[in-house]
């Protein structure tokens, strides 16, 4: 008798794995510091972002709170490269980058009202392939579009108080859950709060969903990650901090970057 195999169902797709899309972000996130006195530093966070000039040609963005570079008197900070090693250690490499000219003049661009800064600078080769796609910054309609709403969870890298989450200089990677309403129109609601922790150092650190974070059941599931906007800064009353987070709007630092790109290029 000839028997007919049973229908094997078809294989899954395969997809990226969830943590390569943090893995991402966090490769793309860089501490910012700067000396303030004989044992202190100011120091504040920064990503990277993949935002090519008006005529094609590449170009990789630092973008972090205006906040942090304004309280930075001095031409030149330093940014926290990352170096992995042949034994698969990694060594943590920062470099000068200078913020200011020779007349004490900002090198960044600041957004009109908002606190957000970008700068164009030259990465090593590994972050220039880390940066994050512009694609991935929220725009105005994101947040309706995906039924983002409070209670969801979205995640947040940094360095509290200038700590890192091992000596190779990667950031610490938070979770916390949103905790205003309404999110939009992001035009009558720039920020929104984040209920999570803050401490000095978390400044303009990215504020982002991936699929490993939960959102409310019955809601729309994004297809891939996304910068919801950046951290600027903690919620306090008095001396208490409230345990709460001011994040910017990412459709913010698209108009920054319009900004910069006004800037440069040239008149007609």
């Amino acid at each position: 008798m000839i028997q007919t195999p049973p229908v094997q169902d078809a294989p899954p797709p395969v997809t990226a794995p969830v943590w390569d899309l943090t893995v991402g972000l966090i490769d793309a996130t860089v501490q910012l510091d700067q000396p303030s006195g004989p044992a202190t530093r100011t120091v504040g966070t920064g990503f990277l972002i993949q935002a090519p000039r008006p005529d094609g040609t590449p170009r990789i963005v630092l973008v972090t709170a205006a906040h942090v570079l304004e309280t930075m008197p001095d031409p030149e900070a330093r940014i926290g490269w990352r170096v992995a090693l042949p034994d698969g250690a990694w060594r943590f490499d920062p470099e000068p980058l200078i913020i200011r000219d020779d007349a004490g003049r900002p090198l960044w661009t600041r957004h009109g009202d908002k606190d957000v800064a970008v700068m164009e600078i030259t990465a090593p080769e590994t972050f220039t392939r880390a940066a994050i796609p512009l694609g991935w910054l929220a725009d105005e309609n994101a947040f309706d579009a995906w039924q983002v709403g409070p209670g969801d969870e979205l995640l947040s890298l940094g360095f509290p108080r200038g700590l890192s989450s091992n000596r190779a200089g990667f950031p610490i990677l938070r979770v916390g859950r949103i905790a205003s309403y309404p999110l939009s129109p992001v035009s009558a609601f720039p920020t929104f709060l984040l209920d999570f922790t803050v401490f000095p150092g978390n400044s303009g650190g990215p504020v982002f969903w991936t699929p490993s974070a939960r959102k409310r059941p019955g809601t729309t599931e994004p297809e891939t990650a996304f910068i919801a906007g950046l951290l600027s800064q903690e919620v306090r009353v008095g001396d208490d901090a409230l345990e709460i987070g001011v994040v910017t709007h990412a459709v913010f630092i698209r108009e920054t970057i319009a900004l910069l790109d006004a800037e440069t290029t040239p008149a007609p």
